[in-house]
């Protein structure tokens, strides 16, 4: 959410993606410079990586890899927000990548199911219902952009749970 006090500094491309690591990570390897929808394009990402973690990692390691990416996001967006002087620009979908992952690690097998958890997070993450709202608005830096992503992964996982309970 860019507040009256932000003000972007400049637009951001790979030349910028490519001046420091956190950049190039909080720009979800460059997912965050499509010009629409730039979130959405951070959430896919998370797919190619969760194919490739999930069979790799047992569900302790799997969890401690989304612990140490949400660590690292509050640092990386925080850098890059300040770097921008948008605390939680558009195209910083590192945010929605860790989320993401943490939606699908508990999603039921199979395409469709995947498909709906990427529908509910999306509807979630653009919404924005209450609480996540009040956080998105209160909480800034790293921690505040990383956090109602995490409160949006929540409500989708909630939602994924009531319709399973309802087909099984």
């Amino acid at each position: 959410m860019t507040t009256s006090h932000d003000q972007l500094k400049f637009q951001p491309s790979w030349r910028f993606l490519f001046s420091h690591p956190a950049h190039f990570l909080s720009f979800g390897f460059g997912a965050g410079l499509f010009p629409r929808s730039p979130g959405t394009a951070g959430t896919l990402v998370a797919f190619p990586m969760y194919w490739y973690l999930a069979p790799r990692l047992n569900d302790a390691m799997f969890i401690l890899v989304l612990i140490w990416a949400f660590a690292f996001g509050v640092w990386v967006c925080d850098k890059t927000g300040k770097a921008l002087g948008v605390a939680d620009y558009g195209g910083i979908v590192w945010d929605e990548i860790v989320a993401f992952l943490l939606v699908l690690f508990f999603t039921p097998e199979g395409l469709i199911w995947q498909l709906l958890a990427f529908s509910l997070f999306r509807f979630f993450d653009i919404v924005k219902p209450q609480p996540i709202r009040h956080f998105d608005q209160t909480w800034h830096g790293g921690l505040g952009v990383m956090f109602d992503d995490i409160l949006a992964a929540g409500y989708a996982l909630l939602c994924l749970a009531a319709i399973k309970s309802v087909l099984v």
